[in-house]
């Protein structure tokens, strides 16, 4: 049992979410043995963006903090710093599981950066079969205010070539709303094996007392959008500071990102839903706004108050 779950009061479950289809490629996804969170490693003075990347050492303090309470883990570039963390999880025997990201730039600006991220991320799949349960191929690339938007032929194109050469089941990452548009999301629902969706009721406005209530039945609308698909919620989080007009007053906080993240978990436990809490560490490179207050954990890996039972210092 993991450390952060007997805390919590949550028991381990087992969750038949895949498909007779996507189940013969990986056992793995048919008895999950428990909770996941996202994870960038980013610290001060790092960035994807530049290329900068955390040192091996950095990565295996964060897994190292990560190892003992969850048992899967999301990135989001097939890149050094996910193949670093690959690396140290089969090198240290970490009992860690991965959903391994291709990033998608914008296109056509990025084509060739993205094709690389393909060619890489196949490559990253097939050598750590042991430890990658699922590869996700673009990272909300169709909801209409993205910044770096592939076409959807393309990122059909993206999903078709990965699903071909790997032996993980295969999705993309998007808002919710774009799922449920099937208007808009039809060909892409068709050509995934689950549906990742992003669920974050603090952006739309919603203050604590109604977070759980809105991600239920925003999950729920999801159901009943794409039955015939297994949905997994690739991010769900509380921010711990908010700046800007699409939050409720004071919605950011320490203390209520504790109560999300004890309600989300316990929803999970009881409903056998897989999930992924966004998100492990804040990210300074995403700027002083809500983007880089995610995490349950400061910059410099300090506990914020709702794992500051786990240990006096990490």
């Amino acid at each position: 049992m993991r450390r952060l779950m007997a805390i919590l009061g949550i028991c381990i479950v087992t969750l038949p979410l895949f498909s007779q289809q996507a189940s013969t490629k990986n056992s793995f996804l048919e008895t999950w043995p428990g909770y996941a969170i996202a994870y960038s490693g980013y610290r001060n003075g790092q960035s994807p963006k530049k290329e900068i990347y955390p040192s091996k050492a950095e990565v295996l303090q964060d897994l190292q903090l990560l190892a003992p309470h969850w048992a899967c883990i999301r990135t989001y570039g097939a890149d050094r710093h996910t193949e670093d963390v690959l690396e140290l999880i089969r090198e240290h025997n970490l009992d860690l599981k991965v959903l391994l990201g291709i990033w998608l730039g914008g296109e056509p600006k990025y084509k060739d950066d993205n094709l690389a991220q393909i060619k890489k991320g196949i490559q990253l799949a097939n050598t750590y079969k042991d430890i990658v349960f699922a590869v996700n191929v673009g990272n909300e690339t169709q909801i209409h205010w993205s910044d770096h938007k592939v076409s959807p032929k393309d990122l059909i194109a993206y999903i078709e070539q990965v699903k071909q050469q790997v032996h993980v089941p295969v999705t993309t990452a998007d808002t919710w709303d774009y799922w449920t548009n099937l208007k808009q999301s039809a060909p892409v629902i068709e050509s995934v094996d689950f549906i990742a969706a992003h669920i974050y009721p603090i952006w739309g406005g919603v203050d604590i007392d109604k977070g759980l209530q809105i991600t239920i039945e925003t999950y729920e609308s999801l159901k009943k959008a794409i039955p015939n698909k297994p949905i997994v919620i690739a991010e769900a989080g509380w921010a711990t500071l908010t700046r800007g007009k699409y939050h409720a007053p004071g919605a950011g906080s320490e203390a209520k990102q504790a109560i999300y993240f004890h309600q989300l978990m316990n929803w999970s436990k009881d409903n056998r839903i897989f999930l992924f809490w966004f998100e492990a560490f804040d990210e300074p490179w995403k700027g002083r706004g809500t983007e880089g207050h995610w995490g349950l954990f400061f910059e410099n890996r300090k506990p914020k108050e709702i794992l500051k039972s786990l240990s006096s210092s990490p």
